[in-house]
Parts: structure tokens; C-alpha cells; sequence
């Protein structure tokens, strides 16, 4: 092979958002990494400033047509805080069961339309589903299951407009909940075994030293409540977030790039973290699910990580069923009242991709002062370019084309949500 090799890829698929990648070799040594993401920033901080309360959930679900119950419980539970709410355990269990609808929808469909085809050979789902039409098929009605949840919590499918601060506009129809059971119980079935499929997959060695970060609580897997805690130690509430992570500018980049303080290290979210660290708080299937899979957890190969969300989905369904079959009235009150007056709140919950933070400052006119939200995948791009350097020489005895495409391998192991953090990612990797 010649000395001096570049690889470029102008457009990564299968990834949500724009950015580049720039790998530079010096040798078999990796000189230089980077990620690039050059996607318009959004604003949304910004834009948030000078809002009405009320609006906030609204708003922030736009930030992602994928996870927008993410930014929605997020936002609320800081608001709650900041506003001394209390919300029912009824509400509270409907939260969960809307986060379970997006868990589902957003892991199956990063699992069997965006990532599986790298095990498999393929270079879409759309070519995934030519020979494995069976398997696309009962994903994409797993991933429906998922939207229905959402549609009949939330009040549609993308982008939910029943979520409030308090609770919810109008609580959901015990009926309409109950008829998804029996849907529901053969999309645990199917989980559990798409579970069984993604185990036999044939993963790369790559074992790295992650300091894994995600939300603990002390009995239930995490979701919407908990303590932050890491692999290392850290065993923090959410309000302590900014003592111990901090976000950086980087030149190439209009996403911030966060890192644990006081190091400075990067670390990781997302779904091999919180089965790495909570897999003792996993329902019983995927419990099960996870010790007869094959892989010792926790696991320090990432990309494992597919294998992770399946389990994920498993507990998903299972907590899903478990919530539906426990709701047979609806709550006497939909939502808690308030009144608008200063504060600030910050918190913390579990999105499909990771952990994800906000903070809320609410001025003396009652309406938003102040915003701050740090995604999953600011979290991790750190990370992503740690696995990058440590990848790239095991794969230089491949030819260009084939060595591009596992690098893109590497980094849909993230399900990189790019536009959270600001679809395609440009890989140009120079060997001189």
C-alpha cells in the first residue's frame, strides 16, 4: 500500500446530522483526530430566553424528531425543581411509559435500519430488507408499537403535544392504553428474540477503558429519575452536574464537546453505560435476556453497544406492559397547577442515546432567563474520536475502501444524533 493514503467520505449514512471526520496517520501512528461537526448551530438555549413556562416542552421536543420525549421530561422535571411542583405517582408513572415508547421506536430503529446492515454486509436497510424481509418488517412493527405509545400518550407520534410542566394536558383513556397489550406482549416476544439475532453478530475486539456515566436509581432502571454516577466513582445528584462535567468549544466543531472535570477525560453515555452500571435494575425478561446473551457484562467493547439496546427494548416492553396493566383509572388530576415565579432547576434523564441535562433560570416577569441543555452526543464525541484513535491501526491492513467503512462502523456504534448536538458525517483520514 502506498505511503501516503486519505480516506474521504463526503457523506456518512445511516447517522443523523452533518460533520466531518479527519483522521491523519503519520506511519501505522494515528497523528490526529477529529470530529467535525459543521451543522448550523440551532439556538436553541437562545431562542428559549424570554418564553412562558408553559412553552418550554413544546419547544424543545423540536430539537429531535427521534427523541423528542427526551428533551420534554427533561425540561419538565427542571422546571418542576425550579418551581416546587410535585407530581403524582400516577403522572409519574405515564412518563415513564411515554420514555418507553421512545426507547422503543428509537432503539429498533437504530438497531435493524441503521446499524445491523454493517454486521450484515449491507449497505442500507432498504438492501438489509431484500434478504431479510422478515427481520425489517417485524422491526418496523416493533418501531410502530413504539410511536403508538406515543401517539396515545403524547397526542401524536413526532414531536408529542400533550406534555406538560405538572404532568399532562389531558391524561390517557385507560381503554386506549389497554387495547396495546396484547401488541405490546408480541413485541416482547419478537424483542426478545431480535435479541437472540443481534447476539450472533460478529463483533470487532476492541476493549477500551470507558469511564461509563448514566442516572442510578435505587429501584427502577433509570429513566427519568436518579443520581448520576460513573464507573469511577462519581456519585452525584444532577444539580451537581456542572462541578464535575464541562462543556468545551472546539475550533472544528459547532457542538460543544464536554468532559469530565477535574481531568478533563472523556466519557461515556448511552445504552452500554446504563447496562454496564444498572443491569441489577433490568425487569425480569431482560435481566434474563442479558445474562444468557453470550456477552460478560459489563462489557468494554462498544460494539456490544447493539446488543445493549436490545436488551433495552426488552425492559422497555416489559415496564411498558407491567405500567398498562396497573393503569385502571385516570388520575383525578392531569396535571399539577402553578404559579410562575423565580427559580432555577436543573435535571437529568436517561434519553434513548444517554444521559441528558438541562438547566432552567426563571426571572422575576415569570417567564425563561435562562437555558442550558447538553445532549448525549455532545457527551460522547469525546469518546467517539478516543475509539477512532484506538481502531484506526488495527484496520491498516485494509485496502481504502474497506477500512473507511469500518471506521463508519465505529461511530453508528454511538447512534450519533449530530443535530442534537447542532446526517452525514464527512471522513477524510490522511496517512503520510
Amino acid at each position: 500500500m502506498p505511503a501516503n493514503r486519505t480516506f474521504e467520505v463526503k457523506a456518512l449514512s445511516r447517522v443523523e446530522g452533518e460533520g466531518a471526520l479527519y483522521v491523519k496517520l503519520k506511519g501505522d501512528r494515528v497523528e490526529h483526530v477529529e470530529l467535525n461537526i459543521y451543522e448550523p448551530p440551532r439556538f436553541f438555549e437562545s431562542f428559549l430566553r424570554g418564553r412562558a413556562i408553559h412553552e418550554v416542552p413544546d419547544i424543545t421536543a423540536r430539537i429531535c424528531g427521534i427523541c423528542p420525549v427526551a428533551y420534554q421530561m427533561s425540561s419538565c422535571h427542571a422546571l418542576e425543581k425550579a418551581l416546587g411542583i410535585a407530581t403524582s405517582p400516577e403522572i409519574r408513572s405515564l412518563r415513564r411509559l411515554l420514555y418507553c415508547g421512545e426507547w422503543i421506536e428509537s432503539h429498533v430503529l437504530h438497531m435493524f435500519l441503521l446499524h445491523a446492515p454493517d454486521f450484515l454486509g449491507y449497505e442500507s436497510g432498504i438492501s438489509m430488507a431484500a434478504d431479510h424481509r422478515e427481520v425489517v418488517e417485524k422491526a418496523l412493527r416493533m418501531k410502530k408499537l413504539g410511536n403508538e405509545l406515543l401517539e396515545v400518550l403524547g397526542g401524536r407520534a413526532i414531536h408529542p403535544i400533550n406534555v406538560t410542566v405538572g404532568g399532562f394536558y389531558r391524561a390517557p383513556n385507560v381503554g386506549s392504553l389497554k387495547k396495546l397489550i396484547p401488541d405490546l406482549e408480541w413485541g416482547l416476544g419478537t424483542a426478545e428474540e431480535m435479541l437472540r439475532l443481534v447476539a450472533t453478530f460478529e463483533f470487532p475486539d476492541l476493549e477500551m477503558d470507558y469511564d461509563c456515566v448514566s442516572l442510578k436509581h435505587h429501584a427502577e432502571y433509570p429513566l427519568n429519575e436518579g443520581r448520576i454516577i460513573s464507573t469511577s466513582g462519581l456519585d452525584i445528584e444532577p444539580e451537581e452536574y456542572e462541578g464535575h462535567f464541562e462543556e468545551h468549544h472546539m475550533p472544528q466543531s459547532t457542538a460543544l464537546h464536554s468532559v469530565k472535570l477535574p481531568e478533563g477525560t472523556s466519557y461515556l453515555v448511552g445504552p452500554l453505560a446504563r447496562v454496564n452500571l444498572c443491569s441489577d435494575q433490568l425487569f425480569p425478561q431482560a435481566k434474563q435476556a442479558a445474562e444468557s446473551c453470550g456477552i460478560a457484562w459489563p462489557s468494554r467493547n462498544n460494539f456490544h453497544s447493539i446488543v445493549a439496546r436490545g436488551i433495552e427494548v426488552i425492559h422497555a416492553f416489559e415496564e411498558a406492559i407491567d405500567i398498562i396493566r396497573n393503569y385502571n383509572a385516570e388520575p383525578a388530576r392531569s396535571r399539577a397547577p402553578y404559579t410562575p415565579h423565580p427559580g432555577t432547576g436543573c435535571h437529568a434523564t436517561e434519553a434513548p442515546r444517554g444521559l441528558i441535562w438541562h438547566r432552567y433560570r426563571i426571572g422575576n416577569d415569570g417567564l425563561i432567563a435562562e437555558a442550558k441543555i447538553v445532549p448525549p452526543t455532545s457527551q460522547n464525541q469525546g469518546q467517539i474520536e478516543n475509539d477512532l484513535r484506538a481502531y484506526v491501526p488495527r484496520i491498516l491492513g485494509y485496502d481504502d475502501a474497506v477500512a473507511t467503512k469500518k471506521c463508519e462502523h465505529m461511530i453508528r456504534n454511538y447512534d450519533p444524533c449530530i443535530s442534537c448536538s447542532t446526517h452525514f458525517l464527512d471522513l477524510r483520514i490522511e496517512r503520510t
